[in-house]
């Protein structure tokens, strides 16, 4: 088992350990006040969540330290939270709890501890390892020491304490008041180690794969809290003397933000647009700032006025609030657009702006690839299309686009863009990527119109061709042979040269061979058995070969046109399986379908592979149903039999 992942299940132990801590020191309290156990039990929480993406990530991950350190943030909740239970539940005793003044005293700087390990997480994240060069190390070794010696000074420190812990007394030895500078340079440079830290990651993100950039970001919208919570800790303690309600927000937002957000981008970097959340946050705080600075100008005046407290002034400074709050979001979102992501937003006035051109004429939507290229600045972009009935996604060019982030439009997958291109530009490209499908269709069917023409056409020319060669040849050239014996017989049937009787019966029988001929001719352009009907014909076929006919149109008369191509496809089919197939079974379905039309279905269960290649009978016959206005469809795996199916429209 790798080290992270023997550290993380440790720390979790020692979490637990704490909590049960915490729980214990709850029923120790002779009296609890709501808030505090508010207080308790929303560390334990913060900190069990901390914990168990920790554990889950370096299940994931088990050689990467991020989730030991995701482990080690989800005890710093707790262990804080039980020194000053500790405090407060020796106060409220009668005497104080075992070391309740070494606690106390060792607790002073405890606060650091909040910071210690998201900083450590800003040096390694994402790969768990510190980036190479001087600088970082630096800053891992300040992160490292800054912190103990700050605690160290601020533990020993000769200053009595403030209410409610006067009594309390310094059991530890303390240190000159003269020393004491060292912890307020150590306080300064906690703030530029975070800056420092902040440098290191964003070093990496310029170096980083496309993967571990988006990664990167994700993380950053969580670690923003973390100079966040140092600056409402200090307003706090500028405007109110105390820890208030600022700090406590600050540092929800890092211990819930961060874990989250941390696992989010280990394991799902790809499952949201991460600049479009990105946008949205720095939208939210610049808006929550001016907010603030409205809402604290406008008390504060209305204060002079009303007085503090005035309830008159609470109702009017919140209107003025949200009168102000609606126009200004939308217009700081477009604004942080514009200059954070430059990018994403030439993209989408670049899909706007070809959307207006191809409804006004003036651009082809197969332009945007193009588009998209220009305005990313990604010359290797592509953009595959998922035609409709197809598997695989290809460009305008017809190149295979083997994978990408998915265009989805109605819940369907239409497309792919491979390339560095932000979701929310996906997404607007959707209604294109849609209108390039249906025209790659309608070009297609096009193109199969003209091609099935062509093949008719060629096909007629042939027929022409062979019923003339066959009709000079055979009953012709017996005709012809027929007329000049009989000519023959006239020109001697007095004087007794020839045999009447024999030259007779000679040309009977040339006769009949021309009537065979011409019969045999007439059944390649029809066959003779549909004079009796469809059914009739198809249980001649059936006969012939080991065919199992599935009838359903029992009392149906089908036209001429439509009788003889449900013939044609059932024979040339049957013939396939028999001949090229080797099928043992056979079965043919012949049914109508609710919409009025014929459905002619052929299944063996032959070896496959039936190829509709251009010349063959299958071609054909897909140009004869096309002819009709039906639908012919192959199915042939190697292996596992064929299935031939046509639809013929307009059953009577």
């Amino acid at each position: 088992m790798p080290w992270p992942r023997r550290l993380s299940l440790v720390i979790a132990s020692l979490t637990a350990l704490v909590t049960a801590g915490d729980c214990a020191l709850l029923f120790l309290a002779p009296a609890l006040a709501a808030g505090d156990v508010l207080i308790v039990a929303g560390a334990v929480v913060v900190g069990a969540l901390s914990t168990g993406l920790g554990l889950f990530v370096s299940a994931r991950r088990p050689a990467n330290p991020v989730g030991f350190l995701l482990t080690l943030i989800g005890l710093i909740p707790p262990l804080i939270m039980f020194s000053d239970a500790y405090d407060h539940v020796s106060l409220q005793r009668s005497r104080l709890l075992p070391g309740a003044e070494v606690v106390h005293q060792l607790s002073a700087g405890l606060w650091t501890l909040w910071y210690v390990p998201v900083m450590l997480l800003v040096l390694v994240f994402p790969d768990g390892r510190l980036p190479e060069g001087r600088f970082p190390r630096l800053v891992l070794y300040g992160v490292l020491v800054d912190p103990l010696v700050f605690d160290v000074f601020a533990a020993l420190a000769p200053d009595p304490y403030g209410p409610p812990f006067e009594d309390f007394g310094h059991p530890l030895p303390t240190l000159p008041a003269s020393l004491m500078w060292i912890s307020f340079v150590a306080l300064g440079l906690l703030m530029v180690l975070l800056i420092a830290s902040v440098q290191v990651m964003r070093r990496r993100y310029r170096t980083a794969e496309p993967v571990q950039r988006a990664q990167v970001k994700w993380f950053a919208l969580g670690a923003v809290a973390l100079p966040g919570t140092l600056l409402f800790c200090w307003t706090d303690y500028l405007l109110f003397g105390e820890v208030g309600i600022l700090i406590w927000l600050g540092l929800v937002a890092l211990y819930l933000g961060v874990p989250s957000l941390t696992a989010l981008a280990i394991l799902r970097h790809d499952l949201y647009d991460v600049d479009r959340a990105a946008s949205a946050v720095v939208t939210w705080v610049v808006v929550t700032a001016g907010l603030l600075a409205v809402y604290s100008a406008a008390a504060a005046s209305g204060g002079l006025a009303l007085g503090r407290g005035s309830a008159v002034l609470a109702s009017a400074v919140t209107a003025l609030v949200a009168v102000v709050l609606v126009p200004v979001k939308n217009r700081v979102r477009r604004r942080v657009d514009r200059r954070f992501y430059p990018a994403r937003q030439a993209a989408l006035t670049a899909v706007r702006e070809l959307e207006r051109s191809v409804h006004e004429g003036r651009a082809r939507p197969e332009e945007l690839e193009e588009a998209l290229r220009d305005a990313l600045r990604a010359p290797g972009l592509r953009v595959g299309y998922l035609l409709p009935g197809g598997v695989e996604f290809r460009d305008t060019d017809g190149v295979r686009v083997t994978a990408g982030l998915e265009v989805r439009a109605a819940g369907r997958v239409i497309g792919v863009i491979d390339g560095p291109c932000p979701r929310e530009v996906v997404t607007a490209c959707a209604s294109l990527v849609e209108t390039v499908r249906l025209r790659a269709e309608l070009a297609g069917a096009l193109g199969e119109v003209e091609a099935s023409r062509s093949r008719l056409l060629r096909a007629g020319y042939r027929e022409r061709r062979r019923l003339e060669r066959d009709l000079h040849d055979g009953a012709q050239s017996r005709l012809v042979t027929l007329g000049m014996a009989l000519r023959l017989a006239q020109r001697h049937l007095d004087d007794g040269t020839v045999d009447v009787d024999g030259l007779l019966d000679q040309a009977v029988a040339e006769l009949g061979t021309a009537v065979a001929e011409l019969r045999e001719l007439a059944h390649g352009l029809r066959p003779s058995s549909l004079d009796d009907g469809l059914g009739p014909a198809l249980e001649a076929l059936a006969a012939r070969a080991p065919v199992r006919l599935d009838w359903r149109l029992d009392g149906r008369v089908l036209p001429d046109d439509i009788a003889t191509t449900a013939y044609l496809v059932a024979s040339e089919a049957v013939t396939n399986a028999v001949k090229h197939a080797k099928a043992a079974t056979i079965g043919v379905v012949v049914r109508e379908d609710g919409d009025g039309a014929v459905r002619v279905t052929v299944l063996d269960d032959g070896r496959g592979g039936a190829n509709p290649r251009t010349g063959s009978g299958l071609s054909g016959l897909t140009d004869r149903v096309a002819a009709l206005g039906g639908r012919l469809h192959i199915t042939s795996g190697t292996g596992a039999g064929t299935t031939v199916e046509a639809v013929l429209p307009c059953v009577s």
